[in-house]
């Protein structure tokens, strides 16, 4: 079984929220996890951001803002 790389856990950090990671896939990713310090820190962040951000009201975020970083996440998830 091939390692993950920190970018490849960073790519796979949603997925393994939504639980969609396959069998394989989520063991590299808690191999991954268990081993790197700053990827179990960027996991933690990732849910604290999750928690607060979804008690936010929808019409808290400025128009255009959401658009905005979904073509920043896209451009660089294409990059």
């Amino acid at each position: 079984m091939k390692a993950i790389t920190c970018r490849q856990f960073v790519e796979l950090v949603t997925r393994y929220l939504d639980g969609a990671l396959d069998p394989a896939e989520e063991a590299r990713f808690a191999e991954h996890l268990a081993a790197c310090d700053g990827c179990d820190r960027y996991l933690a962040q990732f849910r604290r951001t999750i928690d607060a951000v979804g008690h936010l009201p929808a019409d808290s975020i400025p128009a255009g803002t959401r658009d905005h970083l979904l073509d920043v996440f896209r451009a660089w998830h294409a990059g």
